[in-house]
């Protein structure tokens, strides 16, 4: 499980299925959707 921030609902969340994807730079990230809200959640730098 990761932690990821939701803009939409201003608070951390913990998330159960992240996707790992690599920007167009080549630098990795992480997606996943808010278990609240359902708004796309996007961390950069995540491994």
């Amino acid at each position: 499980m990761a932690s990821m921030y939701c803009v939409k609902c201003r608070a951390k969340k913990e998330v159960t299925n992240p996707q790992r994807v690599t920007m167009k730079n080549g630098k990795p990230a992480m997606k996943a959707v808010c278990p609240t809200c359902g708004t796309q959640m996007f961390r950069i730098g995540a491994a």
